[in-house]
């Protein structure tokens, strides 16, 4: 059985985690989800950390919100590395997905993304959960986004 983590936040603008636990849920039908949520971005990493180390999870999507201010992009830049450190110490995949307020100009389009975002990189984790690091292999170079339109791949 795979053991899958859910971390998201308070602060967030969007319910990014029913939308990943739906997208476990569809791909992973006998997996045991764990859903961990904390107030803010800078809580994410020893969410993440608990979630693999306490109840054994193979991996993790962490779901984040980054308002527009300076303080906001310093807390992503901080929780980021801490996330790094999570995925080297335990050697299991931490998927961040972030959604950044300034983003887009238009702000009711960040429903979108988020929704979007989420969904492409929940499928992304169960891709490496299921087949490893040859997963995503055949997407390799074709200018992939999640919550953007592709961009494709540069012709030579």
């Amino acid at each position: 059985m795979i053991n899958v983590g859910i971390v998201d936040t308070t602060f967030a603008r969007v319910d990014m985690g029913s939308i990943a636990e739906k997208v476990l849920r569809e791909s992973l039908p006998n997996a045991k989800i764990f859903r961990y949520t904390v107030p803010g971005i800078k809580d994410i990493p020893v969410a993440a950390k608990k979630l693999i180390e306490e109840l054994r999870c193979d991996g993790v999507i962490t779901l984040g919100w980054v308002g527009k201010t300076l303080t906001d992009k310093l807390s992503y830049v901080s929780m980021s590395v801490g996330l790094q450190l999570v995925q080297l110490m335990s050697g299991k995949h931490v998927m961040d997905v972030t959604v950044h307020e300034d983003e887009v100009e238009d702000e009711s389009k960040l429903y979108d993304i988020a929704v979007d975002r989420v969904r492409k990189h929940t499928l992304n984790l169960v891709k490496l959960l299921v087949g490893g690091g040859e997963a995503l292999k055949p997407y390799a170079g074709r200018g992939l986004r999640q919550g953007m339109p592709d961009v494709g791949p540069l012709a030579i």
